[in-house]
């Protein structure tokens, strides 16, 4: 049924509908298998398209989107002479860019093609044929009448920095990092914590090879900062982000270390005779104790001490000052400040990484809080040789040895009632580590795992589970835990055997180790507002696309890699941050950049009237990007006669929010004007 439609936007319309129109207009219509051509008649559409004002050419293919496809678009543009094109096909997110380069190869300025979504928007939603093939037909009308109003557009020129951010100094920071500064990037990584290494650095070991975590990220971690191209800002925080792709400015809170690095040696007299000795490590996942002032791990890079002012006795009673005292160097400075720099880059890339659940959520087992009731982290710490307990696998509350452990697999993943309903990926295969971890440590120790299922996706992943039952003897329970509870010195897991109609089962081991789940950082919504890049409900960074752009954002110039995006292994890690440095230096190959040129732009006229804008400025409170600036305009002497928006087109990612808010109407959409969209609307009341 066609829109009837009149009023306002009507008669707008039709006092511009005389100017002149593209004419000759080619009209592809893509079957795209079975995803539009089972739905719809893509023949019938193609024909109809055929008697359309203006259109001189139509043609339906099963896959436009191939080389062949592409190609009779180049040879009818030729032959035919177009003007315009239209494919009726996917969504533009999925091919616009590919069909454009295939008008521009033929000489046809790209933005003189339009996407008709035939896909997500007719043949997908619809089921009955003939309503389908009728409602395509009028997607195509109204593109063909939206595309003989466009315009020639040209790409915008920035300028670039050919300096690269990166947030995290986890293995996908560090990996990125290094990829970068191998292509001659200069690279600056901060990391808030005074050591790069992340949560890899507190692993044991890693599957599916069981090598040495310590062994692998160590050497990554000296190189990253010894690299010639690579700047170190650890105990560091980005504050604020300005500016676009290829000229962001970034402000660094570094912050104050009490120890002057430029003269430390990291000689390690400070925090051996620091006398505060019993603070909970957080490294240790708070089973060990560190003091006052120290580094977080010996093998720390850099290999600096700084001071937890909260827990040190000159903060907190002025009266020890040991560490000045005897430092041989003079690096100790209780009166150090916060600093604030700033500095500009061209890309910036995001590996901020996971956090686990704290247990203390999970309050059905041992209501969160008994001490032999642990995450998976930190019974990593346990078997580590540098851990608390030197790798022998003792119970937090007495420091026995335990003789049977349980692990609870999907502790807070897959559990919709509990606000996660998404797998957390790498539990299954670190649970199984964990299990023959301690049948390795612990000769005649019964390891027992509660399961929903086990996920093995990876590359020796599902052999390695196999080792883990068929070798080490790891008895898996196909099961859900419902509640844990202390009895008579051991802990009692209540069950429901889902093999036997979800029948009670109650297990008694010494020690219970829980898979939480791998959650995003506190503060990472904070950080993608500051970064106009977008999240998911439950908190992880949005990719663009996930097949086509999986490591770039919505954002221009910023990138994502590794967990920040969502549970990962470490190999899907690490090819991720490669990827991230590849996207860069692609990026800051150039002398300068081609962004695209749908941006909105404030109209401009001559004197006396200058812009039908009025400053309000309601378009710049409403912008996602920040990409409305104040312009001053002058008269001949220099007065300034009227203050007005302007539009940043190195910021402007085209999404229109400023045009919706602009009172006056002085701001349009390039490539998506009133004239164009008018027309597009006037064609569904033909």
């Amino acid at each position: 049924m066609p829109v009837k439609w009149d009023g306002p936007i009507l008669r707008v319309f039709q006092q511009r509908k005389g100017r002149t129109a593209l004419s000759r207009i080619g009209v592809f219509i893509c079957h795209c298998g079975e995803n539009i051509g089972k739905t719809v008649d893509c023949a019938h559409v193609a024909e109809a398209a055929r008697r359309m004002p203006g259109v001189v050419f139509t043609t339906d293919y099963r896959y436009t989107c191939s080389e062949p496809g592409q190609a009779q678009i180049r040879q009818a543009v030729v032959e035919h002479k177009l003007t315009g094109v239209i494919v009726g096909a996917c969504s533009p997110r999925m091919h616009e860019a590919t069909f454009r380069r295939a008008v521009a190869a033929a000489g046809l300025n790209p933005y003189l093609c339009e996407i008709a979504n035939l896909r997500e928007q007719c043949s997908w939603v619809h089921s009955d044929r003939t309503s389908a093939t009728a409602k395509a037909v009028d997607i195509v009308r109204s593109a063909v009448a939206r595309v003989q109003r466009n315009t020639p557009l040209m790409p915008i020129a920035v300028p670039l920095t050919r300096r690269a951010l990166v947030i995290g100094g986890g293995i996908a920071g560090i990996q990125a990092a290094l990829d970068m500064a191998e292509g001659g990037i200069e690279v600056i990584l901060v990391e808030r914590s005074s050591s790069l290494g992340g949560h890899m650095a507190q692993l044991s070991e890693t599957f599916p090879t069981l090598d040495c975590s310590q062994c692998i990220l160590t050497p990554r971690m000296v190189e990253a900062a010894s690299h010639p191209n690579i700047r170190l800002e650890t105990y560091c925080e980005v504050q604020h982000v300005d500016g676009y792709v290829g000229n962001f400015q970034v402000t660094l809170r570094r912050k104050a270390r009490f120890v002057d690095w430029s003269k430390c040696t990291g000689c390690g007299t400070c925090w051996q005779k620091c006398p505060q000795k019993k603070i909970a490590g957080e490294f240790d996942e708070q089973l060990g104790k560190r003091t006052a002032i120290g580094i977080p791990f010996a093998q720390a890079v850099p290999s600096k001490p700084v001071i937890d002012a909260d827990n040190c006795l000159k903060f907190k009673t002025g009266k020890c000052g040991i560490c000045q005292k005897l430092c041989p160097t003079g690096a100790i400075h209780y009166d150090q400040k916060d600093e604030i720099i700033t500095e500009r880059v061209g890309a910036i890339v995001v590996t901020t990484g996971f956090q686990v659940l704290d247990k203390q959520n999970l309050k059905l087992y041992a209501d969160g809080d008994h001490p032999d009731v642990i995450t998976g982290l930190q019974f990593e710490r346990l078997a580590s040789a540098s851990g608390p307990t030197n790798g022998e696998i003792r119970r937090p509350s007495d420091g026995k040895e335990p003789r049977t452990v349980a692990f609870i697999q999907c502790a807070g993943s897959r559990n919709p009632a509990g606000g996660r309903a998404y797998c957390s990926k790498i539990c299954c295969m670190y649970t199984a580590k964990h299990a023959m971890l301690y049948r390795h440590k612990v000769h005649g120790g019964k390891a027992i795992v509660l399961c929903m299922d086990v996920r093995t996706p990876g590359k020796g992943y599902d052999e390695f589970y196999r080792r883990a039952v068929e070798t080490d003897g790891v008895l898996y329970l196909r099961s859900r835990a419902a509640r844990i509870y202390p009895e008579k010195g051991q802990l009692v897991i209540q069950a429901a055997d889902t093999l036997n109609g979800g029948e009670r089962m109650d297990i008694h081991a010494d020690l219970v180790v829980l898979a939480t789940a791998a959650v995003p950082q506190k503060d990472v919504r904070t950080l993608a507002q500051m970064l106009s890049i977008g999240y998911d409900a439950d908190g992880w960074l949005s990719e663009a696309h996930p097949k086509l752009r999986p490591v770039e954002t919505n954002t221009a110039g910023i990138y994502l890699a590794g967990a920040c995006q969502g549970p990962k292994d470490i190999p899907e890690t690490v090819s991720q941050a490669s990827a991230a440095a590849a996207k860069v230096q692609a990026l800051l190959s150039k002398k300068q950049l081609q962004r695209d040129p749908v941006v909105a732009r404030v109209n401009r006229s001559a004197p006396p009237v200058y812009s039908t804008c009025v400053g309000c400025f309601t378009c710049a409170a409403g912008c996602p990007y920040q990409a409305i600036e104040k312009e001053e305009i002058r008269d001949r002497h220099g007065e300034i006669v009227k203050v007005i928006a302007r539009v940043n087109p190195g910021l402007c990612q085209g999404c229109g929010t400023c045009v919706s808010l602009c009172r006056s109407k002085s701001i349009d959409l390039d490539g998506f004007n009133e004239e164009q969209v008018f027309a597009a609307l006037d064609a569904l009341a033909i």
